[in-house]
Parts: C-alpha cells; structure tokens; sequence
C-alpha cells in the first residue's frame, strides 16, 4: 500500500505505485504528451509526473482511484480550450479522462501544443 506522504523520485516510480487499470490509462496519455512535445524532459513536479521544458512545468499527469486527469499547468490554456475541454474541466486546472473511455488523443496533442506554445513564448530572451 502506498502513503499518500509518499513522493515519487521518478516517473518510473510513480508509475510502477499504479494499479494495471492505471497503467493501461497512463500509458497511452504519456505517449499522447511525448507525440506532442517530443524535445520535452521528463520529471516530476507536484509529486506526479511531468514533462518540463527548459525545467519549467509543461504538463502533469496523474491517476487516481475512479478517473486519471492532465494538468496544463496554466489557466490560459484551460480558458483558450475551454470549448473543446466541456465537461472535462473539473477544476482550475485539471482536464478529467475515465478509465472506461478511449482516450481522445487529439484532445490531449491539442492541449500540450498549446501549452507548449505558451511555455516558448514567456521563455524567448527579451531585448
């Protein structure tokens, strides 16, 4: 059983905590972020995974008891995609998947990419 005091050293890690339901969810969704942001490193940040750019948050992931969700890291995502998002907002910042659904991997290319394309922006050197 793990605690939730515990925090994972690395993505391996964290992984290897989850149940095989929570595997086969996040499996496909870390691929669906490595497809999207393919110059990205992996880490963690938030005690879940992450892929970080220039060692800032790019994306987070995680799985829970009854869904897993993709945290962008950044409410001007969320509101830009708001439509696509709908009902998948369940916070401020998390986009929720059920374990019982396929995957909408477009959805989820679309919302690195976007994030991607903030993060490289505040990140150019001004003059």
């Amino acid at each position: 059983m793990i605690d939730a005091m515990d925090k994972p050293e690395s993505v391996e890690e964290y992984l290897s905590w989850q149940d095989e339901r929570q595997r086969a969810a996040l499996d496909p969704l870390r691929a669906a972020i490595h497809a999207a942001a393919p110059e990205a490193a992996e880490g963690i940040s938030y005690s879940m995974p992450a892929f970080l750019v220039g060692g800032k948050g790019l994306v987070c992931y995680a799985a829970f008891r009854d869904h897993y969700s993709l945290f962008p890291m950044s409410t001007a995502v969320m509101t830009e995609l708001a439509d696509e998002l709908a009902d998948r907002v369940t916070g401020k910042g998390t986009i929720r998947f059920e374990y019982d659904e396929r995957l909408p991997v477009t959805l989820v290319k679309t919302v690195v990419r976007t994030r991607l394309t903030e993060l490289e922006a505040t990140m150019k050197p001004r003059r």
